[in-house]
């Protein structure tokens, strides 16, 4: 059992910047790694390059960093609306913990930034969603006061099925 660090000797929580984008893609893909997704994981420097910190970025990403400067930790996420609530809300597409930080609190103390954010710009809720097999994901987020949304289920329109349906508006124009 890893023993529970307080928060001086936390790593730091900064807002990411274009210098981190191969830092961002390394954890990325060590996500991609752990969930066995590499097949699937075609993004690069340069598409989080251009689409995190350009004139209107995609995302936000908060960096936990050690005193040398080295990232270990990383939460990616955008801003989010829900009509049922009619509110603006945040949802996380990434959260990634280096393995030497995990079971210490620093994935909760990096998540209450993310929720602090939220408050501070006026945000009332945070989505996300977690691999079905990750059970260690589902029992901290759980922890932290998340509720699993069982009535939802996520769909994925991209690709060809993309290209076909939006080629049918152009054929109906």
């Amino acid at each position: 059992m890893k023993k529970v660090l307080t928060p001086d000797q936390f790593p730091k929580i900064r807002p990411a910047i274009a210098q981190d984008t191969g830092h961002i893609l390394a954890m990325l893909r060590e996500i991609a790694r752990v969930t066995d997704s590499l097949d699937k994981f075609v993004s690069s420097k340069e598409d989080i390059l251009r689409d995190g910190f350009g004139d209107n970025p995609a995302f936000h990403a908060l960096i936990g960093e050690t005193e040398e400067g080295q990232p270990l930790a990383m939460c990616l996420y955008f801003d989010s609306y829900s009509t049922f609530r009619g509110k603006a809300g945040i949802y996380i597409q990434d959260l990634y913990v280096d393995s030497s930080l995990r079971g210490g609190g620093f994935a909760r103390y990096l998540f209450s930034h993310v929720a602090a954010h939220a408050k501070r710009t006026n945000r009332h809720y945070i989505r996300l969603s977690v691999d079905a097999e990750n059970m260690t994901g589902q029992k901290f987020y759980r922890k932290i006061g998340m509720r699993a949304a069982v009535n939802e289920r996520i769909f994925v329109l991209d690709g060809a099925a993309l290209n076909t349906l939006a080629d049918e508006a152009e054929l109906m124009a």
